[in-house]
């Protein structure tokens, strides 16, 4: 360690120790006096549990969400059990930080960075990385990357990825947002993966990681976890976590992937944070502050300052009844640079990844392709489209085959396009093969075009 990083650590450490009591205990929160001066929002307490018995002991991690008059607001990262009045609160006076280093690659950790995988503890890095970062000033942060390629067919070309761009994966539950996630940490091109598993069932945690994701794509990963049993603090932190940590990478001159399932969970953790403090519904019963710490977190993902690397970001939101207009989807495609749309429709024919490709977009794809691609994408949505109005007809054998040279096209094309939208979870096609495939479908030859 240099001297600095020791100058910086002692930096956090305070001689002043300022101590309160718990006042009262009211659902989820915990009021405290004799604080109130000291404290500010965000701030970390360490709250002292009652000894029933000799074997009894340890102290509970709470944080600071409000104030009412005189005292303060707490809401504990664990149960509370053990917690009543009088019980000591001790401030924490260093800012909440995480030392990751590049040996946690392969690894699970939990919200505050603790290892879950049993595989002994994580080595501490040097420098400091702030759980609740912000973006780089928008004058300081360079432009989009090229094209990234992520190895499944239907997003390397009709909703190609450049390096920094964020995109949104709208699904309801059940139709293969988790299975698209993991080819997406397989496959892609980035060198590393930071997955935030947030709000997740339990069960699903180590299926994800062994049979989903596989050795191949934890070896250059770290997956941050919080289940759905966890408290809204440990799930709301658990996305800040995730954040930081691709942070810490990207500022290593990483191509980082972050990878977060998913928002509307966290968007959930802050509305229960919310209600709890007292903070009035909104529409469907979020709270204000939902809609403004969406894009805080969000826009943490992006391009880097300029000679650092950058971290590409999906994250998944879950649409309640398939409604992709619901308040957190509309905010959350207001904020990123494109969106999937996963439909169930086309789930529940079979075919996987079940992306709507009509409906989906990526806001960077036309700047970062050449002529012949988006002319060789637009036709094939075209064709998709032309398909699509006239489904119903084509179903019910009302269409009669000659009445029209463009629908007639669409249906001999629309099945091989189905085919390569298609595509098996241990199936890998890079971008170059994923074009040179669909200009063969379609019958454009030689390819690539000459420029």
């Amino acid at each position: 360690m240099t001297l600095q990083s020791y100058l910086d650590m002692l930096h956090d450490v305070s001689a002043t120790r300022f101590t309160g009591s718990v006042d009262a205990v009211r659902g989820l929160v915990i009021t405290c006096k004799g604080l109130s001066s000291v404290l500010k929002i965000g701030d970390r307490c360490m709250i002292e549990r009652r000894k029933h018995s000799p074997e009894d002991s340890g102290m509970l991690h709470a944080e600071v969400v409000g104030f009412h008059n005189e005292t303060a607001l707490l809401m504990p990262f664990d149960p509370i059990d053990g917690i009543g009045p009088g019980s000591k609160v001790v401030v924490q006076q260093a800012a909440p930080m995480v030392y990751p280093t590049h040996a946690w690659l392969g690894r699970v950790v939990n919200a505050f960075g603790e290892p879950l995988d049993g595989k002994g503890p994580l080595p501490k890095g040097v420098m400091p990385c702030p759980i609740r970062g912000c973006p780089p000033p928008a004058h300081l942060r360079d432009r989009v990357g090229g094209k990234m390629d992520m190895g499944v067919r239907a997003i390397n070309t009709f909703l190609t990825t450049c390096k920094g761009q964020r995109l949104g994966i709208f699904a309801g539950s059940g139709v293969g947002k988790s299975i698209l996630m993991s080819m997406l940490a397989r496959y892609s091109q980035a060198s590393v993966n930071v997955i935030g598993l947030i709000g997740e069932r339990g069960r699903e945690v180590q299926e994800f990681i062994e049979d989903d994701l596989g050795e191949e794509g934890l070896a250059r990963s770290v997956v941050v976890v919080a289940t759905s049993s966890e408290s809204a603090l440990m799930r709301r932190e658990a996305a800040y976590m995730t954040m930081a940590l691709a942070e810490y990478f990207s500022n290593a001159s990483e191509h980082v992937l972050c990878l977060m399932d998913s928002v509307t969970r966290f968007a959930m953790a802050q509305r229960e944070i919310g209600l709890s403090v007292g903070e009035p519904p909104t529409t469907k019963g979020y709270t204000p502050t939902v809609f403004s710490e969406l894009p805080r977190l969000l826009e943490r993902a992006g391009p880097g300052r300029k000679g650092t690397g950058s971290i590409t970001g999906y994250f998944t939101v879950l649409v309640e009844g398939d409604d992709t207009n619901e308040p957190i989807s509309d905010t959350v495609r207001g904020i990123l640079d494109g969106h999937i749309i996963m439909d169930r429709k086309i789930a529940e024919r079979g075919r996987y990844p079940a992306i709507n490709i009509l409906r989906s977009v990526s806001r960077t794809m036309p700047d970062c392709n050449i002529a012949s691609e988006n002319a060789l994408v637009t036709m094939a949505r075209g064709l998709l489209s032309t398909y699509e109005d006239m489904a119903e007809m084509i179903r019910l054998g009302a269409y009669r085959k000659g009445t029209d040279a463009d629908v007639d096209r669409a249906i001999h094309y629309f099945q091989p396009l189905e085919k390569f939208l298609a595509q098996d979870r241990r199936d890998h096609t890079n971008i170059e093969q994923s074009y040179a495939k669909l200009a063969d479908l379609l019958g454009i030859k030689p390819w690539p075009l000459p420029h």
